[in-house]
């Protein structure tokens, strides 16, 4: 935003931070807020402390100590974020992200950097990893960021001396990235947000603690799985002859998969024309902790415009789930992970210049208000009202008639007390109605011997 459009919204925006004003225990904090939030909002190239303190006439200092050690509650926070989207944009049909990013860093001093594989490089790198727990409504057209926690890598970070420097606490230890997301899914749900769908990419899913955890907390998800990911399509506690193999073979090559015809699923429209999968869908078995679990759905997708382009899904929807729905959460990650990508580059997320544990968190946490305030603005400026998810494109009208009929479908049977496993019906293409399934005669939910 240029300054003149940020003092057009000066309004909205003391407004909007004044929902915050308890967070901050003195005057000045809240003063410094409004000025890294604008500065953040602003066309700045670069949203570094020191440009931000010139753009706003705030000495730089106080802006370093703003972030380093000025009293104010970055957990309090991050929870009114929280607070306000369920207030303000609740959506029962609401998708949550989990993705990790890297920030690259010079040198060894800033908290939690070390060389290891940095997706926004996209290569080994001198970084830091965060996690986060975003945020979309069904359509994917309100996004906003939830929580961001600093990865702390497992090795690298035992020396006392170094981690007072760098203001790392004590009881901060290392824990998996998977163990961090769920930690965040946790507190969101605490904090009163509701996820119908919850997905995450390959990696997330290779974890066994990961998936238990989510599915204690009850929450639906489609996760993407990698190609060497095992389990049965058929259960092997009842057919002695059942093949344990990875997804890739099971999908190839066995007579579930190899005798199903292809189902054409429009996705989204693109700046390239629509965007349409073919897939094929089977029950599915896996092995966690010496318990056979399922049935689950395996989802084997392929780009119909370049078929060599595969993916395979993993998701606990509960039967009669629209397939349109199920495959519309697996591709929701990418909308939030261009998101991300937009907070790096439009909000600055990964300019950060401090070095200390707290402040690279106090860090996020005002990026997640500016993200928040930038999104409520967006969905005000479109004019959409809550819960109309309408759909950009030439084909808005459809897309979105399409989008309402696949959450009320999804929303009806997810209803029903008693439903059953089901088959996929048999259908070459289904473009204007989500697909639906035939009953068959076992319970869909995981169970272990």
């Amino acid at each position: 935003m240029t300054t003149d459009q940020i003092l057009s919204l000066g309004p909205q925006l003391a407004a909007f931070l004044g929902e915050f004003d308890d967070c901050f225990v003195r005057s000045e904090p809240r003063g410094h807020l409004a000025n890294y939030v604008k500065g953040q909002l602003s066309d700045l190239p670069r949203k570094s402390v020191q440009p931000i303190a010139d753009f706003t006439d705030t000495p730089r200092r106080t802006l370093q100590e703003f972030l380093d050690w000025s009293p104010w509650d970055r957990g309090l926070v991050r929870d009114r974020v929280q607070h306000l989207v369920v207030r303000d944009h609740g959506d029962p049909q609401a998708i949550g992200i989990i993705d990790d990013s890297g920030h690259p860093k010079s040198g060894n001093k800033t908290a939690c950097v070390q060389r290891q594989w940095c997706g926004n490089t996209g290569k080994t790198d001198n970084c830091v990893v965060s996690v986060h727990l975003s945020y979309a409504s069904f359509d994917t057209r309100f996004r906003t960021m939830l929580d961001s926690d600093l990865f702390l890598p497992e090795h690298g970070w035992d020396d006392p001396e170094r981690r007072k420097q760098a203001g790392i606490p004590d009881d901060v230890v290392y824990r998996p990235k998977y163990d961090i997301a769920l930690d965040q899914v946790r507190h969101a749900l605490a904090n009163g947000v509701r996820f119908a769908w919850l997905t995450f990419d390959e990696w997330y899913a290779t974890a066994p603690k990961f998936l238990a955890g989510l599915e204690a907390l009850e929450q639906r998800y489609v996760a993407e799985v990698r190609r060497s990911f095992h389990g049965w399509l058929c259960d092997p506690r009842c057919e002695t002859r059942a093949a344990y193999r990875d997804v890739e073979t099971l999908c190839r090559y066995s007579r579930a998969m190899m005798c199903q015809p292809w189902q054409r699923i429009y996705v989204k429209d693109t700046q390239k024309g629509p965007m349409v999968w073919e897939i094929k869908v089977a029950p599915f078995w896996l092995r966690r902790d010496d318990q056979i679990l399922g049935p689950y759905w395996l989802i084997y997708a392929r780009n119909v415009l370049d078929p060599t382009e595969e993916k395979y899904f993993l998701s606990n929807a509960r039967p009669g789930t629209p397939l349109e729905v199920i495959l519309h959460v697996a591709f929701a990650r990418w909308p939030m992970e261009r998101t991300l990508e937009d907070k790096k580059d439009e909000l600055g997320l990964s300019h950060f210049e401090v070095r200390k544990y707290d402040a690279i968190l106090r860090h996020f946490a005002v990026t997640q208000v500016s993200h928040l305030f930038l999104a409520r603005q967006t969905e005000r400026l479109r004019g959409e009202k809550p819960g109309d998810h309408p759909v950009p494109g030439p084909r808005r009208r459809e897309r979105a008639d399409r989008c309402a009929t696949a959450a009320a479908a999804f929303s009806e049977q997810a209803a029903e007390p008693n439903l059953t496993q089901a088959a996929p019906r048999s259908t070459p293409e289904r473009r204007s109605s989500p697909l639906s399934y035939e009953e068959a005669s076992y319970d869909f939910q995981p169970t272990a011997n």
